[in-house]
């Protein structure tokens, strides 16, 4: 099952750009920060919070990173500007990480500070594993200025656990998730139990010192676990809340909802578009398989439509 969902992925990745963003645009805003808005006020009005994130990784030069600093505010005075509940979601290596550490840092304290005056919250996403220590740098050292940054956190890595450990010393604000990197054997989980298990682990240990923690997965069996545990420990629901990808397992999003417990979909719009689409087809077999049945089936219509002439 492996090797077919490698070779399923592996066929989207040669399809035409075209072809794959007629699919990929259920999981994707849009290109333009006004349509991640439109999406963000209809998400609102279900009472639904969200987090924008401006597609884009590993920019090559201080200009390209600059550019990308000020998009991130321009999204930071739109939230600002529309009233909406959210807050903003970076990578640090589309903000010049792989450039030069300490302008990454600079880059990332404008933003917060941008986000602080505007009451809001600004989330560094975590990357694959060559960005993990810098990232965590990154987070504490603006952790001694600010209380409105938080990190991502993968529970696939085996690392994780004294991770949690050591962040809950800054009383961290989490988003934990599994993760979505191919990253080695050596240092990531492959079985799924066993990140699973990670997760719930990293999860009471987050919990059990009252770090805010944002549960990220579409994964039932987690849900299941997160919500008796939040039972167990009697959590306050100010100090957790789900969070979701968009376009993704929705009607586990809308009974989390109607549950009564605040949930957070992860919004993401940009021209950089297709890298992100990959990867979640890479993470989620299913929706590349699901491109591909479509395109299939979209060929045989149109044989069909042929032969009537």
């Amino acid at each position: 099952m492996k090797f077919i969902n490698q070779f399923i992925v592996y066929l989207v990745k040669i399809l035409p750009k075209l072809i794959v963003h007629i699919f990929a645009k259920r999981y994707i805003a849009g290109e333009t920060l006004q349509d991640a808005i439109h999406v963000i006020k209809a998400l609102n009005a279900k009472g639904i919070v969200a987090t924008i994130d401006v597609l884009g990784e590993a920019t090559r030069t201080k200009e390209e990173a600059e550019e990308e600093k000020k998009e991130c505010i321009r999204v930071l005075e739109k939230i600002d500007e529309n009233k909406l509940a959210a807050h903003l979601s970076v990578k640090p290596t589309s903000l010049g990480l792989t450039i030069d550490k300490d302008f990454c840092y600079k880059q990332i304290f404008e933003i917060v500070t941008k986000a602080k005056e505007f009451h809001t919250f600004v989330r560094l996403d975590m990357e694959n594993s060559p960005y993990t220590d810098a990232t965590f740098e990154l987070h504490c050292k603006l952790r001694k200025d600010f209380d409105n940054v938080g990190v991502a956190v993968q529970s696939y890595l085996k690392r994780t656990i004294d991770d949690v450990r050591n962040l809950n010393k800054e009383h961290t604000n989490y988003r934990l998730c599994k993760g979505i990197y191919n990253e080695p054997k050596e240092i990531a989980y492959k079985d799924k139990q066993t990140i699973r298990n990670n997760y719930i682990e990293a999860l009471k240990l987050m919990l059990d010192n009252s770090n805010y923690v944002g549960i990220a997965t579409h994964d039932t069996y987690l849900l299941n676990t997160a919500y008796k545990l939040i039972k167990e420990k009697n959590i306050p629901e100010t100090m957790f809340e789900f969070q979701m990808l968009y376009g993704v397992t929705d009607h586990l999003r809308d009974k989390i909802n109607a549950d009564g417990y605040k949930i957070r979909i992860y919004v993401p719009y940009g021209v950089h578009w297709y890298a992100y689409a990959l990867r979640r087809m890479q993470e989620n077999p299913e929706i590349a398989w699901f491109v591909v049945k479509s395109l299939f089936s979209f060929i045989k219509k149109r044989k069909v439509k042929s032969w009537h002439f």
